[in-house]
């Protein structure tokens, strides 16, 4: 009887607490139901892009549209408008900081900043040019670029500024060190551009910027300014990595021996004095396609990881089983973009400050489009990521006669994958006839040139403060190992800029508003900035899945290609596109089907695809087609790698959906 009462009481607690959670769930989950029904106001003529808004310095966010009260917000926090009105002639903004209806309150309108564009901007490596100059107005910016010269106009304002005078014209200037990105994220979101001239002709964006950073002090955005003795103490633990990607097959013998050689007498020399821990080599040897050639052994094998290896002999003895393959590729070209990648992404790069690739090979690379492609990417997608990883890649292609009719594609191939930011000209070196000595000329001097540099940097010698100049284009050298030494002075200079950017932990400049030009206001054919657009995993996904169908339409119609642009408006519908764009009969071309989503819209850049019609895809031939559809299945490759790219999704504010993740996509990436 006393088990049965107590079961009894057991059953009653249990069904009292089921019975509480019930009510407890029919209470709340009409509330949220409620939260979540609520959607941001969209934008003026945008169907799923909202309002968002930057706070400014002080900005609260109340419950009440009452100032004075309410909780502070960081200054430029993201937030989401869900509702407007105005009290008392002050307009007010409901806002959220998120799409889910998770509102917060009310702030001032005037406390904010409209955000109009996913757009933020990226400072490049300073070096080999003048730091940039954050103008108080579009007019200030414009008065100076469309100078007839604007060296002059802009030199008095350059000194003012780094001397830290404060000039009604300037609001800030660049900092002195790099920032990398891609390592330290830093939001300087894009408000508005406008395309403008220099007074020569030179075609510039003018940037309207906001900055995020907080608790920054003084004119040059730094913490404070770091004096020169600072620096070299830093720099006292500068290293070098330098890794040669070597193309191994069976015509690449004398190269192999002659890069060891190098290699022998690079080591002899750090080690003579005292530097063996500051420069470390690396290599890895790649081939092509095991499929097409069993006999080929690896598509691509590191042999020497730089942080692992031990010095001269350690690295002599690592590579001594590097041989030339004994058979041959299917093709002439080697899968070279899969030994670059495999040195991108397995070399542990940030332990260096110095980061250098050097490509040999006397064959041009596996285009992405070519089944035989180990990665699926072209010259210009492995070089972006040779970028995000801070790497500088030079190329020695070796123009030996029996690849003849090879040398024009190989070389347009090696310029574009050597091409460094700030560099006027590519890193890349054709040996003529494919010399044994010219080349081991080159690679001497290049390897003695990176010494140098980090023997500079150990015994202080400065960098900051001065806009060192890169190799002019128009300067022709004596050799090109005299070539590859002024271009490596230049490159370790940037390395050293980056490498104390990371060191020191430099900011973006304070907080502000500005405009600020692209280029250079001295050399308009350098760039200042590199304009990136943040997009969610869906937005990426809904671009790559837009790929894939302009590929299968393309791939579809090559022989009938007046259905081209049928099949495409046929794919715009079942991706549930605006009708009356898909069934607009004056829609001509793919961006007037409403195909990408509205995140791109406006954007300063001249999309390939988007500008695509039914006429001229008609007028093209079989091979111009493909090529076309090459280039687009290169990009479907590339958005894949930002999507599994875990480190470098970036949350803009804390607490964040991971759905509210972005990627800070390259322009140049873009369809």
């Amino acid at each position: 009887m006393q088990r049965v009462s107590c079961f009894v009481a057991r059953f009653k607690c249990r069904f009292l607490l089921v019975l509480m959670l019930a009510v407890a769930a029919n209470i709340m989950l009409p509330q949220a139901g409620a939260a979540q029904s609520r959607t941001p106001l969209l934008m003026d003529g945008k169907k799923t892009l909202y309002q968002r808004v930057l706070t400014r310095p002080g900005a609260k966010v109340s419950f009440k549209t009452e100032r004075g009260a309410g909780i502070d917000q960081a200054a430029m926090t993201v937030l989401y408008v869900y509702g407007r009105k105005t009290v008392d002639g002050e307009e007010w903004l409901e806002v959220g900081s998120n799409t889910r209806g998770q509102v917060e309150g009310w702030i001032p309108s005037g406390d904010t900043l409209m955000w109009k564009q996913q757009l933020t901007l990226a400072f490049t490596n300073p070096a080999g040019r003048e730091r940039a100059l954050m103008f108080a107005s579009r007019d200030d910016l414009l008065g100076v670029v469309q100078d007839f010269d604007p060296a002059q106009a802009v030199k008095p304002l350059l000194e003012a500024a780094k001397a830290g005078q404060q000039n009604d014209r300037i609001v800030s200037i660049e900092p002195e060190n790099f920032i990398d990105i891609s390592k330290q994220f830093y939001l300087l979101p894009i408000l508005d551009v406008e395309e403008t001239y220099t007074g020569s002709g030179y075609s510039v964006r003018a940037l309207n910027i906001a900055s995020v950073t907080k608790g920054n002090k003084g004119l040059a955005g730094q913490k404070k300014e770091e004096k020169p003795e600072n620096n070299e103490m830093m720099l006292r633990n500068f290293k070098a990595s330098v890794v040669f990607v070597v193309d191994s097959t069976i015509s690449m013998g004398p190269y192999i021996e002659r890069t060891r050689e190098a290699v022998k007498k690079v080591y002899q020399v750090i080690e003579r004095e005292g530097m063996a821990d500051h420069v470390r080599f690396g290599l890895v040897a790649y081939r092509s396609s095991l499929e097409a050639s069993p006999g080929l052994e690896y598509v691509s094998r590191v042999f020497v990881d730089p942080s692992d290896v031990k010095g001269g002999d350690d690295f002599l003895n690592k590579v001594k089983d590097l041989k030339p393959a004994t058979v041959s590729s299917k093709r002439f070209d080697e899968d070279a973009y899969t030994g670059v990648m495999s040195a991108l992404e397995t070399v542990k790069w940030n332990e260096f400050g110095g980061r250098y690739l050097v490509l040999i090979t006397d064959a041009g690379a596996l285009k992405g489009g070519d089944e035989l492609s180990g990665t699926g990417l072209d010259a210009s997608q492995v070089r972006l990521e040779a970028q995000e990883r801070g790497v500088a890649l030079y190329a020695l292609h070796l123009k030996t006669p029996q690849g003849k009719k090879n040398h024009a594609s190989a070389q347009a191939q090696y310029e574009d994958l050597s091409t460094f930011q700030g560099i006027p000209k590519p890193l890349y070196y054709g040996v003529e006839t494919g010399d044994v000595k010219q080349f081991g000329d080159i690679i001497d001097q290049l390897g003695m040139s990176i010494v140098a540099n980090v023997r500079g940097a150990m015994s202080g010698e400065e960098v900051v403060g001065s806009a060192r100049s890169a190799p002019d284009e128009k300067k022709v050298s004596e050799t090109q190992a005299e070539e590859a030494a002024q271009s490596a002075e230049a490159v370790g200079h940037a390395m050293r800029l980056a490498y104390l950017g990371r060191i020191q932990g430099t900011q973006a400049p304070d907080l502000f508003s500005a405009w600020v030009s692209d280029r250079d206001l001295i050399k308009p054919d350098i760039a200042t900035t590199d304009v990136r657009i943040l997009l969610t995993k869906n937005q990426l996904s809904d671009m790559q899945q837009v790929m894939k169908e302009i590929l299968t339409a393309g791939q579809m119609s090559q022989l009938s290609p007046e259905g081209f642009f049928d099949s495409m408006r046929s794919a715009a519908a079942v991706m549930g596109r605006d009708p009356s764009q898909v069934n607009n009969p004056d829609a001509t071309k793919l961006v007037e089907l409403g195909l990408m989503g509205e995140y791109l819209d406006d954007l300063p850049y001249k999309s390939k695809v988007m500008s695509m019609d039914q006429e001229l895809w008609a007028s093209w031939s079989i091979g111009e087609q493909q090529a076309f559809l090459d280039e687009v299945e290169r990009k479907i490759r590339l958005y894949q790698r930002y999507h599994d790219d875990v480190a470098r999704w970036v949350f803009l504010d804390q607490g964040a959906d991971p759905g509210d993740a972005v990627y800070p996509v390259p322009l140049e990436a873009l369809p």
